[in-house]
């Protein structure tokens, strides 16, 4: 059963501030990002600034998955992590 649009950016938000409160994560949760990011992108019901916001997770997660250093990458973004969290509740 696929998850809604809703249910795809709460799960978008929960990895994030998850990432945000932890200063850790897996690459698997930032395929799992990726996987949310092309979904929503390609989802009329999503307001485009949050399209915006969604082209730069996607970029932390890409970095993410390559990084060798996955927890110092995800140290680095505590601002971006928080402050998309909170785009996203303003624009959803």
């Amino acid at each position: 059963m696929p998850l809604s649009h809703g249910d795809q950016v709460t799960l978008l938000k929960d990895i994030l501030n998850n990432h945000q409160t932890d200063c850790c994560g897996s690459v698997s949760e930032c395929e799992q990002l990726e996987r949310l990011v092309k979904s929503l992108m390609v989802n009329n019901q999503i307001d485009s600034n949050v399209k915006n916001i969604l082209q730069e997770v996607y970029q932390y997660s890409q970095h993410g998955t390559q990084s060798a250093d996955l927890d110092q990458h995800i140290l680095s973004n505590q601002e971006n992590l928080s402050q998309w969290v909170n785009d996203i509740d303003q624009f959803s």
